[in-house]
């Protein structure tokens, strides 16, 4: 399935079992699953629980951090875990003035610069020196294939394909890094052409529907990833299937997600006339020509009715 669950921290927060809930909401469903660095449960035990029964696919997201050995031994334990990449995120030398995060304690007057909240914590931790050589330094210490996530420009996407990389993750941090940035959708077809087929390129951000999932095949993206639907599906189920005191509550909701957009995706190629995903998902399953546009507001044809 090309819809896969992206990295988001902290989702024991959600739901007491966490990141371990939605991998196995992934085996199920058949899809793999980034972690994040800033997880509630480990490398080890999240690779458990996707594995459990057989199968499953683990990524894992990770930041440079001012402590190189630091960044490594998560590197070696995601190999030794047998990971199958690693999402180096790039868009995130600074912490953004996150608004929403503002009322908060760690975030109160008095409170913000005195190690207090996790976002301090990852701000004085991450190094905001991060630049491309950066990424060859990664590549020369393991052998799994480097992702950049938080790419939004042809020019970077070049850049990113010049230094190695083996895929591109068109991001915007959920737009909670800087104000005004474009949205996903807006820019992969650019990030797509760019690269001319030498890295696989990968969405997120904003992705809610199946037909999202649509557009974004179709402007040339490999898979996309989502990230706050999870964790709705994690604090809380529409159809509560499971016991109701039920421990795997938060598997059952987040498999309810993944089973919404296959069968909403299934839905918008049926109508599209698209019916598997490969090559024939291309940008005229849902671009409307112009000159439809054209016809459709025209101000002659609307008063003929």
């Amino acid at each position: 399935m090309p819809v896969c669950v992206g990295a988001t921290a902290m989702q024991r927060m959600a739901h007491p079992e966490g990141e371990m809930a939605t991998a196995r909401a992934c085996r199920a469903a058949g899809t793999g699953m980034m972690l994040s660095s800033w997880a509630t449960s480990t490398i080890e035990e999240v690779m458990s629980a996707m594995t459990a029964t057989g199968g499953g696919v683990m990524w894992l997201q990770l930041y440079i951090y001012r402590d190189r050995e630091l960044t490594l031994s998560l590197v070696r334990r995601a190999e030794e875990a047998a990971y199958k990449a690693i999402f180096v995120t790039v868009d995130t030398p600074y912490l953004g003035r996150r608004l929403d995060d503002m009322p908060s304690l760690a975030f109160s007057e008095g409170n913000y610069g005195n190690d207090s909240g996790l976002a301090v914590y990852v701000a004085k931790a991450i190094d905001p020196t991060l630049c491309w050589d950066d990424i060859t330094w990664l590549k020369k210490h393991t052998h799994l294939p480097v992702i950049v996530k938080g790419v939004l420009n042809a020019e970077d996407a070049v850049q990113a394909v010049n230094y190695g990389v083996e895929g591109i993750l068109v991001s915007n941090h959920g737009a909670r890094q800087l104000d005004g940035v474009p949205a996903t959708l807006d820019v992969l077809e650019e990030v797509v052409g760019a690269v001319q087929g030498r890295c696989d390129v990968f969405m997120d951000g904003g992705v809610r529907r199946g037909s999202d999932v649509l557009k974004a095949l179709a402007l040339g993206a490999k898979a996309v990833f989502i990230g706050r639907p999870v964790l709705w599906g994690l604090a809380c189920q529409v159809k509560s299937h499971a016991p109701k005191h039920s421990d795997h509550k938060g598997e059952q909701g987040v498999t309810e997600i993944l089973e919404l957009f296959k069968e909403e995706l299934r839905l918008a190629m049926a109508l599209s006339e698209r019916p598997f995903v490969d090559t024939s998902v291309t940008i005229t399953a849902v671009l409307i020509p112009a000159d439809i546009i054209d016809l459709l507001f025209t101000v002659d044809w609307l008063m003929t009715y």
